[in-house]
């Protein structure tokens, strides 16, 4: 499976509490902060994540994101932004109106202009239909292999993502999964990180036995270990982590210090046989958002192109 090298993040100039997206996002929480603290907090976390990534040899692209509109989750571009090894520029149909202002044209034009694009994909147009596919949230791409793994929720319909899959030459495995309280998670990204090598997985959120079957065999037949975690780590987004490779083309999984603290020691020895953790602290970002680090990373899988003289 082919890992980013190159990630892009947005610096939220509006960060906040949405109260659409906690509609059906149980992990977020409305501390009651005002819009400035909360800002404030989101950008030194956001500032301090950027300097460890790079202080370990990532690549990364940072843009700015614009004041207005103010957009409190522009801090989360994967959902609305992803890129394939072949090329491929994705941009998805959003659930919230209030996400769907974080697509920028000038964010797609500068991909183009400074890595190779053969195409840009915009499956927007189901949010009239009220159709959802929300990027890497809502699907976990083993490029490598052309699998999607996916939780069915209302932030991930089954129809796009079956044309979705179907365009561009994937198989989807399609499965259910709930936290404690029995809601469907609402992205398949806070209970699956898929690595090279190794998949953390709330097998516990996977109530169907011949659905965990199915997911468990086909990690099998791709050559993944699966670290398995429990509802409770996952509440603590141990299955918000990203698998990167950086300059010196050394494998990192990046995760939160809340997942981190949640891991047990066999399941750290495990993925560590495997890659690098590194913990990043992120608790209001998470806390408010509901979202972890993996939310944060854009994966850049485009080539660059040759810098002219």
């Amino acid at each position: 499976m082919p890992l980013a090298s190159t990630i892009l993040m947005i610096r939220p100039a509006a960060f906040g509490f949405n109260a659409e997206t906690a509609a059906n996002n149980y992990f977020q929480t409305n501390t009651g902060a005002t819009n400035d603290e909360l800002q404030k907090k989101a950008l030194t976390e956001f500032d301090n994540m950027v300097t460890v990534l790079r202080a370990n040899d990532i690549n990364v692209l940072v843009i700015e994101d614009t004041a207005t509109p103010p957009k409190p989750d522009a801090i989360f571009p994967n959902n609305w932004l992803s890129t394939t090894p072949d090329g491929k520029v994705l941009i998805y149909p959003m659930f919230s109106p209030a996400r769907r202002q974080e697509k920028r044209d000038d964010i797609v034009k500068w991909l183009a202009e400074h890595f190779i694009v053969k195409d840009v994909q915009d499956w927007s147009e189901y949010e009239a239909e009220e159709r959802y596919l929300e990027g890497t949230g809502s699907m976990i791409i083993d490029h490598g292999k052309e699998l999607i793994y996916a939780c069915l929720s209302e932030r991930t319909n089954p129809v796009v993502l079956e044309k979705f899959a179907s365009a561009n030459k994937y198989q989807a495995i399609v499965f259910l999964a709930t936290d404690k309280d029995g809601n469907h998670i609402y992205h398949t990204n806070v209970m699956m990180a898929l690595g090279e090598k190794v998949c953390i997985l709330c097998e516990e959120a996977i109530e169907e036995e011949w659905e965990l079957i199915a997911v468990r065999q086909l990690l099998d037949s791709t050559g993944h270990t699966i670290v398995a975690i429990t509802r409770e780590q996952m509440h603590r987004f141990a299955g918000n982590m990203l698998e990167v490779k950086n300059t010196k083309g050394e494998h990192l999984l990046v995760l939160s210090q809340t997942a981190y603290n949640s891991l047990r020691p066999d399941q750290e020895e495990k993925i560590e046989s495997f890659t690098k953790l590194l913990p990043i602290a992120i608790p209001t970002i998470e806390e408010t958002g509901g979202g972890s680090v993996r939310c944060m990373m854009a994966e850049i899988f485009l080539e660059r192109k040759a810098t002219q003289a």
